[in-house]
């Protein structure tokens, strides 16, 4: 019968003194100990993981070991000074380990330090948490261990995890405005149909006169929200709920991805941020070394778009029969010509990695130019837009007493 293993966090010296944590499986503490005496650690202290109860169990806050692209781009940078500085794998994922802040991640790295402990390849650890460590990462590392060069591929990763974050930065910046300038709007007209509305419907009803269309209007909303405020709050969580698990289904994507490209406003930056997505990964895989299929399978799904991944799957479909990869895209409108004609012109010389990251510099521009001139018409028009709705129903409140007025007179 099978000895059951528990799972223990521990803190050990190594040769040099440092200090050192991480978490590994054991029948018992006695036989951690052991084994961490025999890779040549001094145990400080162990605890077994989730023993905790009561007011001694650790709280662990929704998304708290979230991995973000940016935590990952500062660990490739680091990675990747400590391995071209010669420090040994072991010694620089502990390193890293201990001075990560995301506790996702600082759990992720000592799990991959014990994995290449006991002799499995950085890779392997890598992919063993392929929710923390993309396959863009994995693969890339992969090829530098056989190339020999890990050190110039973790510098290649961290680049393009930096260009993603600020890609994804200059998107959120420009958004943010207009978002917030969104929701104060509904909120706006939401709090005054719930309690400014009905305050003065009851004023209306005292003085018995006729109201205009448009206080009618409004009454018949505010009464009409009331009634269905307590429905339409369950439906809106109940509908986060569902988007938040099927939105990556293939079917509602094969829907909700060409709907993207095709919006009149941000279809063309969705079209521009999975153009540079897409080209600046592919350039950095081939530049590693990593197959040219492999590679785009891989870039095909980090896209962010069916769109794209059905045409990477006609260029990998082309490579295998022995022709280009710049002719299956010219019959996806997704991609403009001038994409195609470099990459064809890269693949005429030789440099298919260089004309892509070519690309991809240009899109990372037309992104940020699309994104000011997107947030310089958009916060004008949405100021607009909330200053006539709130104007409008002031104006369709104030109506009656006006009337009342000039019947007075």
């Amino acid at each position: 019968m099978a000895t059951a293993t528990k799972t223990y966090e521990y803190s050990v010296r190594d040769a040099s003194g440092q200090l050192v944590t991480g978490s590994l499986d054991a029948a018992s503490e006695a036989a951690l100990v052991a084994r961490l005496k025999g890779m040549g650690y001094a145990p400080v202290s162990l605890q077994e993981k989730g023993g905790g109860t009561g007011l001694n169990r650790e709280i662990t806050l929704p998304g708290g070991d979230r991995v973000t692209m940016k935590d990952l781009a500062v660990m490739s940078r680091q990675f990747a000074t400590m391995v071209g500085a010669g420090l040994s794998l072991i010694r620089s994922l502990a390193i890293l380990a201990e001075q990560s802040e995301s506790k996702g991640l600082k759990k992720a790295l000592a799990d991959v330090r014990s994995r290449v402990e006991t002799g499995a390849s950085l890779s392997d650890g890598l992919a063993a948490h392929p929710r923390v460590f993309p396959p863009l990462m994995t693969n890339m590392v992969r090829a530098g261990e056989v190339g020999g060069f890990l050190d110039t591929v973790l510098l290649q990763v961290a680049e393009s995890f930096e260009a993603e974050t600020k890609l994804r930065a200059k998107i959120k910046s420009a958004m943010t405005y207009p978002v917030v300038v969104f929701v104060m709007a509904i909120l706006a007209v939401i709090g005054m149909l719930l309690f400014i509305v009905p305050i003065f419907t009851g004023m209306f009803a005292e003085l018995g006169a006729e109201l205009p269309a448009p206080t009618r209007l409004l009454v018949g909303l505010s009464a009409l929200l009331r009634t269905t405020a307590p429905g339409l709050v369950v439906l809106g969580v109940v509908g986060a709920v569902v988007w938040r698990r099927y939105k990556l289904h293939p079917k509602v994507r094969d829907v909700v991805d060409p709907l993207k490209l095709r919006l009149p406003v941000f279809g063309a930056l969705f079209r521009k941020v999975a153009i540079s997505r897409f080209t600046r990964n592919l350039g950095t895989m081939v530049a590693s070394g990593v197959p040219i299929l492999q590679s785009l399978d891989i870039v095909g799904q980090a896209a962010g778009n069916v769109v794209i991944e059905r045409a990477t799957d006609d260029v990998a479909e082309s490579v295998r029969q022995g022709r280009s990869i710049s002719a299956p895209l010219a019959q996806h409108d997704v991609f403009p010509s001038m994409v195609v004609q470099m990459l064809a012109v890269g693949e005429d010389t030789g440099a298919v990695d260089t004309m892509l990251h070519k690309v991809s510099d240009f899109y990372d521009q037309e992104v940020e130019a699309t994104t000011e001139a997107l947030t310089s018409l958009i916060e004008p028009l949405m100021i607009a837009v909330l200053g006539s709705v709130v104007g409008a129903m002031i104006v369709a409140l104030y109506m009656p007493i006006f009337t009342i007025f000039n019947a007075i007179e």
